[in-house]
């Protein structure tokens, strides 16, 4: 194993952090008092270990087909920008901070691994408006001073000793901080720090570190503990932003006078920015007069403390889509949705997370796309072991999607709604015009940077100049083959008259076809589904 570092040992790290908080992450959410008892810290920071790692290996899968190799920068690059766009909540938002911070170390040619640890903790409780001690933050300055004081001892021992070093840090948390005192329980982040920390430890040395005393609370102590918003603010508001520093400067300022548990982390203009406020409109107002924020989520603590306590839905339909229009329209039709942004698919974790979102007994998962098919397999297979009937139906394209949800009938038996909701899919032909990025081969031929291309069931079957004439040409070629209804969903920035010349252009040449035109919304591509 390596003792130092390299890209092969943060791909490592990743994976093996990955399945300790996956282990723990129950453990965690159970002991998640502070700042919010909302019960999720283990499930944000497996989200956000899961994006990371997923980062990272779209490095390694980018250098496959030649012959040189990431390098240390390359990945950990990868994991802390993984990190940073996939964070969520308090914790995970400040754990992509410790990331960022050792990722600054050592993409340098002579970083060390305590070094990276110290300037973590640092960067970590810069990004924190008002640190508190017992959380941790604690947990990563202490891991930081003691790798510092071994760090004569080489990485590999500076990283053993920062583990066993955070290990009591942890412990020592309920009397540093009283809320946890009064629940006897460690700091939930501390406690996912240190599975983080631990994995570090595995992947420089293979030694599985020695097991740390558990952080679950007795269950009397745990029914005793009670989901509260701090100070009684309402709302939990993340999102992305991309905006200068002076533009972030100002926002801190006014982000923390609107409420508390404020985060802001990132750099080199792209912020993941975190706070628990009353006024969830000011908040994200706020960050739209700093720069363009992105990936808004809002969640109302006290809905999701009743979501957790309501009674569950017999059935319900979780759906990825690209685009916030058609969000809205899945939505509108009773799905609960999960948004892929582009070149940002949304990991397992994730359409987890909207399974559990749904609350229902029995759940259809519709991916709309082929390449998530491994992940919405992972996804359905973790929520059956949590005791949800799921039936994952393989929809490779958002139009295909909504021709399952237009036959969805949550009254009929579950299978034999899946019947129908699959056979519908399956009858809906899907095509998609996308422009052409490097000059590449095809299955219709050479295209050249800048190229639209016409796909047709996943293949490029058309290679134009026009959008518009690309798209009549792609329909042509679909309705050959017989066909009732077209589909179309458009873009954001589709041309205005696109919709009406493609409609005109399907009545005059198939009388007998029906034409329904959704708008995607941002993100969203053009989409042509023909039933």
């Amino acid at each position: 194993m390596p003792q130092t570092l390299d890209a092969l040992a943060v791909r490592t790290w990743c994976s093996l952090a990955l399945e300790a908080l996956g282990r723990e992450r129950e453990e965690i959410d159970a002991i998640n008092v502070y700042p919010v008892a909302d019960g999720d810290t283990g499930t944000n920071l497996y989200l956000t270990v899961e994006s990371a790692a997923r980062a990272v290996e779209a490095v390694f899968a980018a250098y496959e087909t030649g012959s040189a190799a990431p390098v240390l920068a390359d990945a950990m690059g990868a994991m802390a920008h993984g990190a940073l766009i996939g964070a969520r909540g308090n914790s995970g938002t400040i754990l992509a901070q410790l990331l960022r911070g050792m990722a600054e170390v050592l993409v340098e040619r002579d970083g060390r691994a305590a070094g990276a640890l110290r300037r973590a903790a640092e960067s970590a409780r810069e990004a924190v408006a008002h640190p508190v001690e017992g959380t941790i933050l604690s947990v990563a300055s202490a891991a930081a001073d003691a790798a510092d004081a071994a760090v004569s001892d080489g990485d590999a021992a500076a990283v053993k000793a920062a583990y066993a070093c955070a290990c009591r840090a942890l412990e020592n948390t309920p009397g540093q901080l009283e809320v946890l005192g009064r629940a006897g329980v460690v700091d939930a982040g501390g406690q996912g720090l240190v599975a983080v920390l631990g994995a570090l430890v595995e992947a420089m040395t293979g030694e599985t570190p020695a097991a740390r005393p558990t952080g679950r609370p007795h269950p009397a102590v745990a029914a005793a503990v009670e989901p509260c918003a701090d100070g009684g603010l309402a709302f939990e508001v993340i999102y992305l932003l991309e905006a200068d520093d002076t533009a972030v400067t100002r926002l801190k300022a006014r982000l923390d006078g609107l409420g508390d548990s404020l985060v802001v982390v990132g750099g080199d203009g792209l912020w993941n920015v975190h706070v628990h406020v009353d006024d969830a409109g000011a908040a994200v107002e706020a960050g739209v007069e700093a720069g363009r924020p992105y990936r808004i989520r809002i969640t109302h603590f006290a809905a999701a403390d009743h979501a957790e306590r309501r009674e569950p839905v017999q059935r319900a339909v979780v759906a990825v889509v690209r685009g916030e229009g058609l969000a809205g329209l899945c939505e509108t039709a009773g799905a609960t949705t999960v948004l892929a942004r582009p070149g940002e698919p949304p990991a397992s974790g994730e359409l987890v997370e909207a399974i559990r979102r749904a609350h229902a007994r029995e759940v259809v998962l519709l991916p709309n796309d082929a390449e998530l098919r491994h992940t919405a397999a992972a996804a359905a297979e973790q929520a059956r072991a949590e005791g949800v009937r799921v039936a994952l139906i393989p929809t490779r394209s958002a139009v295909q999607g909504i021709a399952a949800l237009a036959v969805h009938e949550p009254d009929r038996r579950f299978d034999e709604d899946v019947v129908a909701m699959t056979s519908a899919a399956g009858a809906t032909r899907y095509g998609e015009l996308a422009v052409a990025e490097r000059q590449s081969f095809t299955s219709a031929g050479v295209c050249q940077a800048g190229d639209v291309l016409g796909l047709i069931d996943g293949d490029v079957a058309v290679i134009g100049a026009d959008l518009a004439e690309t798209a009549e040409n792609v329909l042509d070629r679909m309705l050959s083959a017989g066909g009732e209804l077209v589909t179309l969903v458009l873009p954001e920035d589709a041309p205005a008259d696109l919709a009406e010349r493609l409609e005109t252009h399907v009545t005059r040449g198939h009388l007998a076809v029906d034409t329904v035109v959704h708008h995607g919304g941002r993100g969203a591509p053009l989409l042509i589904g023909v039933e």
